[in-house]
């Protein structure tokens, strides 16, 4: 863990190398993200989760509904690249979107829509023919990606947040 509160698990970087393992070993992380998060939330009050998870950064409620935004663009942006030619993908601003109204609402509904969302995309994931990760699709801001950089970028990503839930928790003694 890194003293950097922004990045608990330290900053997401491109892989170098992609191996059979590598991959399987990712879409394991996407896979374990619902649970983790469910176990990184247990038990916290209303007044816990409107906490920021550090000072400037968003509540604990706002980061259970980011991840939920994050991680169904990004179920659709790989099932675009899965069927369209090298697609562009609309990016959004994560920080407007979570202060809209939805992300004052109990985690709950974002935690079964986790849920949901994470059991069709592993399973897609999981029968995924191994070229077809190599599938791109266009970033406007960030350049090309393909499903390989996507699924390091959002196994990073679950981890990324639910360590930002775990290490207000233990700061703060819950």
């Amino acid at each position: 863990m890194t003293p950097d509160l922004r990045y608990p698990v330290g900053p997401w970087a491109r892989p170098a190398q992609v191996t059979p393992e590598w991959r399987a070993n990712h879409i394991t992380q996407i896979a374990e993200l619902p649970a983790a998060l469910r176990a990184a939330v247990a038990g916290l009050s209303d007044a816990q989760l409107d906490t920021p998870y550090r000072p400037g950064g968003w509540t604990v409620r706002q980061v259970v509904h980011h991840v939920a935004d994050s991680h169904v663009n990004a179920y659709v942006r790989i099932k675009l690249a899965l069927t369209e030619a090298d697609p562009t993908i609309k990016p959004y601003d994560e920080q407007r979107w979570a202060e809209l109204p939805d992300s004052a609402l109990p985690i709950d509904v974002s935690l079964r829509l986790i849920d949901a969302v994470h059991e069709r995309w592993v399973a897609l994931l999981r029968a995924l023919p191994p070229a077809s990760f190599a599938r791109p699709y266009q970033h406007p801001e960030s350049g090309p990606h393909t499903i390989d950089i996507a699924l390091s970028s959002y196994a990073w990503h679950g981890r990324h947040h639910t360590a930002h839930i775990t290490r207000l928790r233990e700061q703060e003694g819950w």
